[in-house]
Formats: structure tokens, C-alpha cells, sequence
């Protein structure tokens, strides 16, 4: 035993003092070893050609594909050693696989890339017949590919759109193959790597967006909001509940259908900031709202720039102990002795339903749109037509001003209080005052050729468009306010 501890002893006493050992991440594209890290210990005086035998041994890379780099700098000759090419102990080095060039090759490869791999127009009429042959098929190709089931009747018009959908499909590809080869000529190129990081983004993106239009389709549906019937002071409103608002908010139109405009407290006006900005007119602070079968005392915060009337908050919700009993439809509230059900989809004001035409969407899959904030799903052009017809309700525009202004002419209407003097109800129909206008007069929703711009002082639309906005912009937005500069401003930065 003694003599084999010598032994032990003897061997170590040949162990190199100071032997370097580096790490090396391997860059090789469309290659198993992509992005792999190899630590080596080496012996002092080798040659970066006798590094590269030592990662051929270890990976099985070809001497003469590989290419070195330190701190972004290649090393060049193979003869120079490492301690010369200022590689030291504990340095990473970056190993590029550079791709065999085939000049001759080349051009001819990237004119047969762009070339889309259609099917012959035979194939693609036998595609056609068996899709509409086969109603499953036929069902999907609905859902997934709704510009080829438009044209499935038509043989012509199917083999356009076929052979229009095959070049883009083709179109894209060859872009990702162009943005990948960038990584092959210079994978130190700051720009490459930003585009190539953004172009594998979008692509993971896209895929997770398709995952979930697959196996999710749910939550891409249209969510109905929870409303419930309500009388203040013995006017039936629907009431919109909303438990992530800090206050409960009345809109100028329903406060003064109610007959509480009058007991609004102009000390609590100002101006509410969160998404955009909103004009506060003031606070009720009692008033009687009946729910299911109790009355109770309920304080309102009365403000523009809402597209319902009345907005049940956390307030009024923990105050009256409320439950949103989403199982059962139903707000509960107290012990459960007073129970009021959620109204149906058909039921509810078409406030929200307005606003959804004019949000903005998003690209989705197969020739979709996507709402940016409800996540509806639509096909192409449905949303543009939607908000096309009703931003046409206001002066003319598509701009599509919302309840700000024109809640607030008819506040100063009733009140006789603001500073704008409007002559009789000149405002469209708003969501936020939809029951009020539904008993009203027809005519209390000009067209846009009832409204003449030689109504207003060349100075009042002047001063507008002095402040970015356009002509038909600014005289939509005195529309609105009864020819108010003040709030008209107002209502342009909020919209």
C-alpha cells in the first residue's frame, strides 16, 4: 500500500503547472452541435491548427470549415500558436462551421428557390372536386382558408387564388432563407443578428398564435359583459359591472335622464387620467338605485367618455357586499336574500359592440383580424366596414368621436350651467345615452348634411387645426360640443 501512494504521488508530479483551459461555443447552423459549449484543457505551445484537431476529435467538425474567433476578432494562420493569438487561460473562444461556397451553383439555386412549387393546374382542379366533395374538408378549408373557399366554385378564380397563395408561401420561405444565410456570412454582424432574433420572434409568435386559434379557439370569442337592471330614482338603466373600477361612474346623459343632474357637486370636477383622459363633471352623492328587490343610497361620479351609462365600481360593490356569481349568472348580494341575473347577450346596451368596430386589430392567421383589445376574431375588412358606417354618425367622419363632447351639450343643455350654449340636442346618439335616444325623437340625430361649416368662426376652426388636427377633424369636434373651442380641443385629444 505504501509503495502505491509513492506510485500516486510520482504521477501527479508530472501534471503540467499551468495547463490553459479554454471554452469554445460552436456556431454551426442547421447543425446538431448549434450553440454548444466544449471546455478544453490544453497543452502550453499548441498552434491554432492543433486546436483545431483537438474540436475535429471532439465533434467530429472538419479542419477546414472551422473558424476562430476571440472578442469578435478572427484568428488567422494555423501556425501561430495560441499564446501568440493572445489566447489565454480561461478565454471563450467562438468556433464558426463556415458553409462550403458553390459559386457556380449559387444563382441558379436562388432562381429555382424563387420559383413557388405549385401543383399543375390538373392537381389543383382534383384538390378543388375533393374538397367539395368531402364536407369536412370543405369546413376547414372554411375556417382556415376562406379567400379558396370563397373561389371553390369557380375554376378559374380557385386556381388564381391557389397559385397566389403558393407565391407567398413561397415569397416567405425564401425571406427566411435569405435572413438565415446572414448568420453564415457574418454572424458577428450586429444588424444580422437583430434581424434574424426578430424574424425568429415573429415566427414563435405566429405559431403560438396559431396553437391557440387551434386548440383555444375560445378564447378568441366575443365575451359578453355583465350587465344587470337597475332603476335610480325610478328610471330603469343597465347597469355595467365592473369590478376593476375604483368608483362608480354616471354619464352625463343618464344623470340628467334620472333627473340628478341638479345635485351634482361641481367641487369634485377635474379631470380623470388612465387610458386617455376624461372630463369629470362633478359627484352625486346620495341618490336612491334599486337592485332586484332593495333600495339603497348610492353615490355617483359623474363624467364623460364612457360608452355606458352607468358603471357599478369596486365601491358601491364592497359596500353592498356584492358577489359575481359567474356559475350562476347571477350578482349576489348581502347573505344571498337578493339575487339579480345578468342580462342576456341580446339584452345589453350595443355600446361595447360600437366601440369594437373602431378598435384597432391585428394580422391573423389565415386572412384573419384579431380586435387589439376584445381578441375577437373576424374575417378581413369586417372591422373597416363596421367602424366606416358608424364613425359616419358624427359630423360626417370616420373618426368616430365617442360620448365626450356630446354627453357634455347635453349637460349644459339641461343645466344652463357650462360654458357651452348649444341650441337644442345636436348630438348623435352616443352608447352611453342609447335608451335616452331610443324614447326620443328621431331627429335628434342630425346627418352629416344638416351641419354646415360656415356655422363657426373661421378663427374657432383655425385655432383646431392649429393645434395638428384636420379641418374635418375640427369641425366634427365643434359638432359635438355646440361649437364650444374649449371642449371641442378636449374632445379631440381624447378621441
Amino acid at each position: 500500500m505504501k509503495g502505491m501512494k509513492r506510485a500516486n504521488t510520482d504521477i501527479s508530479s508530472f501534471t503540467p503547472p499551468n495547463r490553459p483551459r479554454i471554452t469554445i461555443s460552436i456556431i454551426a447552423p442547421n447543425h446538431a452541435l448549434d450553440q454548444e459549449l466544449i471546455t478544453l484543457d490544453l497543452p502550453p505551445g499548441l498552434s491554432v491548427g492543433d486546436l483545431k484537431g483537438f474540436v475535429n476529435a471532439e465533434t467530429h467538425l472538419p479542419q477546414a470549415a472551422q473558424q476562430f474567433y476571440l472578442n469578435n476578432t478572427p484568428i488567422a494562420g494555423d501556425d501561430k500558436t495560441l499564446e501568440e493569438a493572445g489566447v489565454k487561460d480561461g478565454d471563450m473562444l467562438a468556433m464558426l462551421m463556415r458553409q462550403p461556397e458553390q459559386p457556380n451553383n449559387m444563382n441558379a439555386q436562388r432562381r429555382q428557390q424563387r420559383r413557388p412549387a405549385g401543383r399543375s393546374p390538373h392537381e389543383i382542379e382534383t384538390s378543388r372536386l375533393s374538397i367539395l366533395g368531402n364536407p369536412a374538408a370543405m369546413a376547414q378549408v372554411r375556417e382556415q382558408r376562406p379567400a379558396l373557399a370563397e373561389a371553390i366554385n369557380d375554376t378559374n378564380w380557385f386556381k388564381e387564388v391557389w397559385e397566389k397563395m403558393d407565391r407567398e408561401d413561397a415569397e416567405r420561405e425564401q425571406e427566411r432563407r435569405e435572413q438565415m444565410a446572414l448568420l453564415n456570412e457574418d454572424p458577428f454582424n450586429v444588424e444580422a443578428q437583430r434581424k434574424i432574433e426578430e424574424m425568429i420572434r415573429q415566427e414563435s409568435v405566429q405559431e403560438n398564435l396559431q396553437f391557440a386559434y387551434e386548440h383555444n379557439p375560445e378564447v378568441f370569442g366575443r365575451v359578453t359583459m355583465l350587465y344587470i337592471p337597475v332603476e335610480v330614482n325610478r328610471h330603469p338603466v343597465k347597469a355595467f359591472v365592473d369590478s376593476g373600477a375604483q368608483t362608480t361612474i354616471m354619464s352625463p346623459s343618464c344623470a340628467e335622464t334620472c333627473g340628478i343632474m341638479r345635485l351634482i357637486d361641481k367641487r369634485y370636477s377635474g379631470i380623470a387620467k388612465g387610458v386617455g383622459t376624461a372630463q369629470i363633471l362633478g359627484r352625486v352623492h346620495a341618490a336612491d338605485i334599486r337592485i332586484g328587490n332593495s333600495t339603497m343610497s348610492c353615490s355617483f361620479t359623474v363624467m364623460e367618455g364612457k360608452d355606458v351609462d352607468l358603471l357599478l365600481g369596486l365601491d358601491m360593490l364592497k359596500r353592498f357586499q356584492a358577489v359575481i356569481d359567474l356559475r350562476g349568472g347571477k350578482l349576489v348580494f348581502g347573505d344571498g336574500g337578493n339575487e339579480v341575473q345578468f342580462l342576456g347577450e341580446a339584452d345589453i346596451p350595443k355600446g361595447f359592440e360600437e366601440a369594437r368596430g373602431r378598435e384597432d386589430v391585428v394580422e391573423g392567421p389565415n386572412g384573419t383580424e384579431i380586435g387589439v383589445e376584445s381578441g375577437t376574431v373576424r374575417q378581413a375588412g369586417a372591422s373597416s366596414s363596421s367602424s366606416a358606417g358608424q364613425g359616419s354618425s358624427v359630423g360626417g367622419t370616420t373618426n368616430g368621436f365617442r360620448g365626450p363632447g356630446q354627453a357634455l351639450g347635453a349637460a349644459s343643455s339641461s343645466s344652463k350651467s357650462g360654458k357651452a350654449a348649444v341650441n337644442g340636442p345636436t348630438h348623435a346618439p352616443t352608447p352611453a345615452s342609447t335608451q335616452r335616444a331610443s324614447r326620443s325623437a328621431p331627429a335628434s340625430a342630425p346627418t352629416p348634411a344638416a351641419t354646415s361649416s360656415t356655422v363657426y368662426p373661421k378663427e374657432a376652426i383655425d385655432q383646431l387645426v392649429s393645434l395638428g388636427f384636420a379641418r374635418n377633424q375640427a369641425i366634427a369636434a365643434l359638432d359635438a360640443c355646440g361649437g364650444d373651442v374649449e371642449y371641442a380641443a378636449g374632445l379631440l385629444f381624447q378621441s
